[in-house]
């Protein structure tokens, strides 16, 4: 029988290093300096590993990531750890989805490339479509609860996911790979998927030791739900290492490059609709729909819109995104106990999100002034954007076009970021003797964030002539750009740490003693009037803004105010080993979450001097308890948790001020546990199985008002499931591997009055390998993964709230899909 699993990096004749259980260089080799003597933690079982650190963790590797669907988003990859919950809304990995572990969401869970942070740095939150290519990915470091102290991450309270990219081989290589799928449901029609992806190793071209490599992807499947809406995905990605000397000291630079063109889609009914009836996923987009005429403006009368017109419909909105990361990692030896490392990057995003509406060509009057820009939530542009040479009509006889006199003109007008980002850490590791440790770390991360609503019109089918209307915006008659928003931001964190380790009692005990101090600031420029507690605003571009504040003294001017969060967070640690084989860890993590940008611009509604204009940081508590048997036939580990909160800050998306709307819910305590456990009975065999038990309770009802509050107290976290448990089993028979994996998802609340409750649902999948060594191809195979065998038809993803009513939009979960793929290496 064949030797258990081929992983990629054999294919492609990588020798790869040691899996990297930690986040940063400095934590990587800090956690790597002290192994428990007789502990067999670095073998793994299956490509499932469990780490003898005082933190709950769980690796995946290789050996069941290549398994997966080539392209998959690494988030539905790891729906196999317990405390993870994914849910996708496309089966193929490019239109994102909802992502939480232990029921914290992904803006409270670090998302880390080679050290690097992945998270928006104004929302926090994970973009699960932009993530690197799973062929590129050497494991998958889960971290169930507390971060590294060196980690430059504002909200990771809920754990962290540390993405290791390949390191270059030595010898030179090749891998190619073609996917074609579809989906395979009833009334599903034809929806297909294409991928290529394609991967050069330059091997050692120097002869001492610098290697490098190279990729590109290219991916496109069609709307998983509608007649309408495609994604489109690229990518591009690179990495050069050069070793320096023989004890582990390199230099590493990569680039990573992520273009996105996609519709939304996946929410053609509400929570309440839902009757798990299969024949109504697959629809037609109603109103003008698609293939659709926008109407021709005629001189002389009123143009308007009919209702739904061409343009407006949610599929026909686009989420298009260009992001970028160049990084460095770096490790050296200054003396023989003294080690310096250091990881740094420059990220961009360029991204919008956003569809057609309708815009007056008339001036706004207020007393008389004439204004252009947004008011109300919408905007007046006082040009004629259609061409039939005129506003409107005079039909009042006033001298002038009023909005109800205006002609209406449809334009695309997204919400638009443009982010860039530098990310510094540095650490410092003294080794005092073979049994203790100590580092001293340095973090740096700061973000401009530019915030802009340009518009753009659209073409005569409805569609945008640039997704990006900030290329080459709409101006009113003199030259204003208009902007349904407009602010910049600055997120500046400065932090520092320190953290001990060492080894006692005959080596069984190790003790982890840290702490690390974060300054946070948060510098807010808001150029519009703010209109709403909950953001909403209104944004001149001519007329006298002065006039325009004194006629409107309930808003609040535009405004420049500065933020700063800090807070001393101890991070402690320890492990015992029983025997060999059997250990006991223990953990204990302060932590602090400070409140997003859309929170804060928020905030700026209420006066300065007022208390409640300064949203509070969330703060908490963790602790976890975990038993572990580990041999080179079984890994196992049952982990308890409990976490108390402190202003436990929820956030939700909200289509009124397309912006993240923050709940504070008070004190909240958190616990639950999470087990799983990997054998290998025998070679060619591997099963695998994991669960979790979440529960969560708020301590009080939430105020609303002056006088009113919402009936939470008691009540489960909303989004969270109350459990989760699955199982993989793989085996192989001559040349053809097969593996099914299974995962249950238990129920959700829908709000946090738990009013509404989404029902669990369960997903199995097949993959199934042909290698084809007997045909001449020796580092060759074809693959075949059907996800959502049985086409459970569920609630996937959604945006709840404090009390979001069941009337409110859902994604479904992605239908049953085939996908075959011929990978090629040399």
């Amino acid at each position: 029988m064949k030797q258990f699993l081929k992983c990629s990096a054999a294919i492609l004749a990588v020798a790869a290093p040691a899996v990297a259980f930690a986040q940063s260089t400095g934590s990587q080799d800090f956690e790597d300096s002290i192994v428990v003597t007789g502990a067999v933690v670095n073998q793994g079982v299956g490509g499932v590993k469990i780490p003898d650190s005082p933190k709950a963790k769980v690796v995946l590797t290789q050996e069941i990531i290549e398994r997966q669907r080539p392209g998959q988003t690494v988030n539905e990859i790891i729906n196999l750890v317990p405390g993870v919950s994914f849910t996708n809304n496309d089966p193929w990995g490019s239109s994102g989805g909802s992502f939480t572990i232990r029921g914290f969401s992904s803006d409270r869970i670090a998302q880390i490339l080679d050290g690097i942070p992945m998270n928006d740095s104004g929302n926090y939150a994970v973009y699960t479509n932009q993530q690197i290519d799973p062929e590129l990915v050497e494991s998958i470091n889960v971290n169930l609860g507390a971060t590294d102290v060196d980690s430059p991450t504002a909200a990771a309270v809920g754990g962290t996911v540390n993405i290791n990219s390949l390191t270059p081989s030595d010898d030179f290589g090749a891998l190619a790979s073609v996917s074609y799928g579809n989906i395979a449901a009833k009334g599903a029609g034809d929806r297909p998927m294409h991928r290529v992806f394609g991967m050069i190793q330059t091997g050692d071209f120097t002869g001492h030791g610098t290697k490098a490599w190279v990729s590109a992807s290219r991916a496109y499947n069609e709307a998983s739900f509608a007649n309408y809406g495609k994604v489109d995905k690229a990518q591009y990605n690179g990495k050069i290492y050069q070793e320096i000397g023989s004890n582990g000291d390199f230099i590493s630079l990569a680039a990573h490059y992520n273009v996105n063109r996609n519709n939304f889609g996946g929410s053609p009914g509400s929570a309440a609709a839902f009757s798990g009836d299969k024949s109504a996923r697959f629809y037609d987009v109603g109103g003008a729909g698609a293939p659709c005429v926008l109407p021709t403006p005629v001189a002389g009368v009123a143009d308007q819109l009919p209702s739904g017109y061409c343009g407006s419909q949610w599929e026909r909105r686009y989420n298009p995104s260009n992001t970028g990361i160049q990084r460095m990692s770096t490790r050296l030896t200054l003396t023989d106990k003294l080690i310096f490392s250091a990881d740094a990057a420059y990220s961009t995003t360029k991204a919008n999100g956003g569809g057609g509406v309708a815009a007056y060509e008339s001036f706004y009057y207020q007393n008389g002034q004439a204004y252009t820009g947004y008011f109300g939530g919408s905007a007046y542009f006082g040009n004629d954007l259609n061409g039939d040479g005129e506003l409107g009509v005079d039909a009042n006889g006033n001298g002038r076009v009023d909005p109800t006199e205006s002609d209406r003109t449809a334009i695309v007008n997204p919400s638009q970021t443009n982010t860039r980002r530098w990310v510094a850490i540095a650490n410092l590791a003294y080794e005092f003797d073979a049994n203790n440790r100590l580092r001293l770390s340095y973090s740096f991360d700061r973000a401009r964030h530019r915030q802009t609503g340009e518009a753009a019109l659209l073409d005569h089918n409805g569609e945008p002539l640039d997704v990006f209307p900030v290329n080459d915006p709409l101006t009113d008659s003199v030259g204003n750009i208009l902007q349904k928003r407009d602010r910049k931001s600055y997120a500046t964190l400065n932090q520092v740490a320190g953290e001990y380790r060492g080894m006692f009692v005959d080596e069984r005990l190790i003790v982890n003693l840290g702490v690390r101090a974060p300054f946070f600031k948060r510098e807010l420029n808001q150029n519009c009037f703010t209109t709403a507690a909950n953001g909403n605003v209104n944004c001149v571009a001519s007329g006298d803004v002065a006039a325009y504040a004194l006629a409107n003294p309930a808003f609040a001017a535009p405004q420049q105010r500065v933020y700063k969060y800090d807070k001393l967070l101890p991070n402690v640690g320890a492990i015992f080993k029983i025997t060999p084989e059997v250990s006991v860890a223990g953990s204990y993590a302060a932590n602090i979450s400070v409140p997003g940008t859309d929170t804060l611009y928020n905030s700026i509604f209420l006066p300065a001097t007022n208390a409640a204009s300064k949203p509070v940081a969330e703060t908490s508590d963790s602790f976890d308890l975990a038993l572990r048997y580990q041999n080179n036939i079984v890994q196992a580990a049952v982990t308890g948790w409990y976490a108390k909160y402190k202003n436990r800050i929820a956030s939700a998306y909200s289509f009124e001020c397309d912006c993240s709307i923050d709940t504070n819910l008070g004190g909240v305590k958190k616990y639950g546990i999470d087990a799983n456990v990997s054998v290998r009975p025998m070679d060619g065999l591997l099963v695998y199985a994991f669960g979790s038990w979440i529960e969560s309770e708020i301590g009080a009802d939430v105020q609303t008002g002056a006088n009113s509050f919402a009936a939470t107290k008691g009540n489960r976290e909303r989004s969270a499931p109350g459990y989760l448990w699955g199982g993989r089993i793989q085996g192989t028979l001559g040349p053809v591997d097969l593996g099914a994996q299974i995962k249950r998802t238990g129920s959700r609340w829908l709000n946090d009055i738990n009013t509404f409750k989404v029902a669990g649902y369960t997903v199995v999948d097949l993959d199934l390998r042909y290698n084809l060594k007997d045909m001449g191809l020796d580092k060759a195979f074809f693959q075949l993964n059907v996800s959502n065998l049985f086409d459970k038809f569920y609630i996937g993803s959604f945006s709840g709230g404090l009390t979001t009513a069941s009337s409110t939009n859902v994604n479904f979960g992605a239908p049953r899909a085939i996908s075959g793929s011929l990978v090629i290496g040399f």
